[in-house]
């Protein structure tokens, strides 16, 4: 599965607003079927190192990053979707990608998000 940051050396998730995207192990812990993109599964981002960095810098770490399928009506965009970073730090796929994450992927399961 092919994630969208443009750049390897951009800094992980620290704060609310970065549109970065976080990195490290976090939880698939939900669920939303009713999304603006084509389903969208919900990491369980931020974990306690995170809130430390955000707290640090005086900042909310935020919290809504999802897995998610690309904007309902647009999953002919396909694999074309990477080669702009839109997703204000979530991590997209293809909506043929989301399905099969959805129906391998069971809440409680780890993930690793690498740059």
């Amino acid at each position: 599965m092919a994630t969208n940051k443009c750049e390897t050396t951009e800094l992980p998730k620290t704060y609310k607003g970065d549109n970065r995207t976080p990195e490290g192990f976090y939880t698939i812990d939900g669920r939303n079927p009713g999304s603006h993109y084509h389903r969208s599964i919900h990491v369980s981002y931020p974990n306690a190192q995170d809130r430390a960095r955000a707290k640090k810098l005086g900042k909310d770490p935020g919290g809504d990053i999802f897995i998610h399928g690309l904007p309902n009506g647009q999953g002919w965009i396909g694999k074309a979707h990477v080669l702009h970073d839109w997703t204000l730090g979530c991590i997209a796929v293809t909506d043929e990608e989301i399905e099969e994450i959805w129906k391998l992927v069971p809440n409680g399961t780890v993930v690793e998000i690498r740059p």
